[in-house]
């Protein structure tokens, strides 16, 4: 895939009290290339419970491929393209969320836990055009032509 149809992809989790901090990172990092740094929130839940926020952006194009070479072994990527009118917002952002139990497995599947937001190119900026470029890019990594 020679050009990258996004401005970034934003990943993020949330590490509950009864949560294990280094599995949730774990499970994001099945995603993320090695070098990219998490930030890291702690938060206090409604009843006093410890909650950490995980977040990681990324912005350069080969960081971004990486991104997409995983979320193509989704098994369910028909189905993201089938929902992508409800999946890209307003402000052309697409929308994903990942199973984050598999995810720590190293699977990358739908699902609770790990919400996947990118920011689709689209000239003019409009909710079509975004839908149409975010198609196209899927479409190929669905064909399994990531080039």
């Amino acid at each position: 895939m020679p050009k990258v149809p996004f401005h970034y992809v934003d990943l993020r989790a949330f590490s509950y009290a009864t949560e294990d901090v280094k599995r949730v990172e774990q499970a994001l990092y099945t995603l993320l290339p090695e070098d990219i740094e998490l930030e890291r929130a702690e938060n206090v839940g409604h009843h006093g419970d410890r909650i950490v926020v995980l977040s990681a952006r990324v912005e350069r194009a080969d960081e971004m491929r990486h991104v997409l070479d995983r979320l193509s072994e989704l098994e369910d990527l028909d189905r993201v393209l089938d929902e992508l009118d409800e999946r890209v917002d307003d402000n052309c952002a697409l929308f994903l969320r990942l199973d984050k139990q598999a995810a720590f497995r190293g699977d990358v599947r739908l699902g609770p836990g790990l919400t996947v937001r990118t920011k689709v190119e689209a000239y003019p900026a409009k909710k079509e055009k975004a839908v149409a470029n975010a198609r196209e890019t899927l479409s190929r990594l669905a064909d399994g032509d990531g080039d």
